[in-house]
């Protein structure tokens, strides 16, 4: 038994830093399950963290078959709303937290979606800016205006000849 919690307490330790600067919301979370002493129960602060850990490496959660994506910053977010909520018994599963990181999810790729739209008007507008430069610097050449009468069947046949060879050459 011994062995097992040295087994659970060194997987503990060595998730730490998946979590980074956020460890110490994730014990703070783990606490609200109500594992005291933690001597006792370190496979079930394994199982805990090892949920959380998959949250934060993926940055995102499945809820009801559908996939949330959530950066760290927001994972972090949903955990203090966890941690600063009273609770009046402890936490049975994840479900709350998961709740919480699904709006904040969603406020994240509204967020997102927004910051792309922007970028990508952006983006036009810089294109038609360069484009409406580039139109203002070429040249349009001017064409000779020869009536029809006055070409020969043999200018006429050479004529169509170099046009087909330019609309080879063009991959036409």
């Amino acid at each position: 038994m011994e062995l097992k919690q040295d087994s659970d307490l060194s997987a503990i330790i060595k998730m730490l830093p998946v979590f980074g600067k956020y460890s110490n919301l994730a014990f703070a979370y783990v606490e609200l399950f109500g594992i005291a002493p933690m001597s006792k129960h370190t496979a079930k602060v394994r199982s805990i963290l090892d949920v959380l850990r998959m949250v934060f490496q993926a940055e995102a959660l499945t809820f009801n078959k559908t996939r949330y994506s959530i950066s760290h910053a927001g994972i972090a977010e949903a955990l203090n709303i966890v941690v600063l909520k009273n609770f009046s018994e402890r936490l049975e599963n994840h479900n709350y937290l998961k709740k919480v990181m699904m709006g904040i999810s969603e406020k994240e790729g509204r967020e997102s979606g927004k910051l792309k739209e922007r970028d990508l008007r952006q983006r036009e507008e810089r294109l038609m800016a360069g484009y409406a430069r580039a139109a203002e610097q070429v040249e349009t050449p001017t064409m000779k205006t020869v009536p029809p009468a006055c070409l020969t069947e043999e200018q006429v046949a050479a004529n169509r000849r170099r046009l087909k060879a330019m609309i080879q050459q063009i991959g036409g």
